[in-house]
This record gives C-alpha cells, sequence and structure tokens, in this order.
C-alpha cells in the first residue's frame, strides 16, 4: 500500500485524537500528518491516498478552515486520489445533522472526480438525519466523542481494517 496522508486541524483535540489512533492503526504503513489550516493545493495533490478529519460545527457546517479550502478544492482534478474521511458529531444534542460534515466535504470530493471508500453502517447510531448519508451508509467513519465515546477505540480500528482492503 502507498503512503497516506492524514489531513485534520492540529488545533483540534478530539479529531486530533482520532487522526493519532488511526495513525496507530496503520502500523506498516507510512502515515503523514497534514495540518488542515495551512494545506494548500499542492500538498493537497501530493498524495494520492488521504483521509480527512472533518468535524461538524454548529448545526451541520463545515469548520472554517475547510469551508475556506472549499474553493481551492473546487479548481482541482480529483480523479485517480482516493479518500477516506472520518468525522465528529454528536447524535444527541444535533441529531438532525450529525457527521454533515463528512458528506458536505464527501459530496464535494465526488463531484471533482475523487473515489471515496470507508463507508460504513449506521448500525448502533441513533440520530435523525445526516448530510453524510449515501445508500444508507455513513459515507466514512462517523465518531460521537460525547455520547460513544467507549466505541472510539473499536470503531477506529474496523475502520482501518476495512482502509487497508479498499486503498489502493
Amino acid at each position: 500500500m502507498k503512503k497516506i496522508a492524514i489531513i485534520y486541524s492540529f488545533n483540534t483535540i478530539k479529531t486530533g485524537k482520532i487522526a493519532k489512533l488511526i495513525q496507530e492503526n496503520f502500523t506498516d504503513v507510512p502515515v503523514e500528518m497534514i495540518n488542515a489550516e495551512e494545506i494548500t493545493a499542492k500538498e493537497f495533490l501530493r498524495n494520492k491516498n488521504l483521509i480527512l478529519g472533518v468535524p461538524t460545527w454548529f448545526d451541520g457546517e463545515l469548520p472554517n478552515y475547510w469551508d475556506e479550502f472549499v474553493p481551492e478544492l473546487e479548481e482541482l482534478d480529483l480523479k485517480g486520489y482516493t479518500f477516506a474521511l472520518f468525522g465528529l458529531g454528536d447524535q444527541k444534542n444535533y441529531p438532525e445533522n450529525f457527521v454533515d460534515g463528512i458528506g458536505i466535504l464527501g459530496k464535494i470530493l465526488e463531484n471533482k472526480g475523487a473515489k471515496l471508500i470507508g463507508f460504513i453502517s449506521t448500525e448502533g447510531y441513533n440520530f435523525e438525519s445526516s448530510a453524510a448519508l449515501k445508500d444508507n451508509m455513513f459515507m466514512g467513519l462517523a465518531i460521537d466523542y460525547e455520547n460513544q465515546g467507549s466505541k472510539n477505540k473499536e470503531r477506529v480500528k474496523r475502520w482501518v481494517e476495512q482502509l487497508r482492503k479498499e486503498f489502493t
């Protein structure tokens, strides 16, 4: 498997913890950690296999750093690039837009020709709606640190095992 880049905000505590847990589970693959708040198009395109950390802010919004990168992202041709997304949300306090950030960014990536992998079942989650749903699956790893934190390690482990099979 080729090198993987994990792009997330180095200023986020919970997303950062999940990113590091993902990195730890890729024991035999080089993983580069890149700060999403400083990303450029050139750096973004340097890796063919990328994992993006996308927490959902407020009522279903992308964090500012991803939102500010979207215009540049929309100018890129992402054919030949493979992306896996993970995101944090709160299904108890924000059940109407649980992990929407995954879906918002995922749809942009797909529209630019990217291949998305790492879809997971909604089983074990309790929410009303999510922009991250496609064919009744989350478009990436959904993490609820507040309400299901005890499931994080196992969910990450299973997801990384899945990604090992899906990344080319």
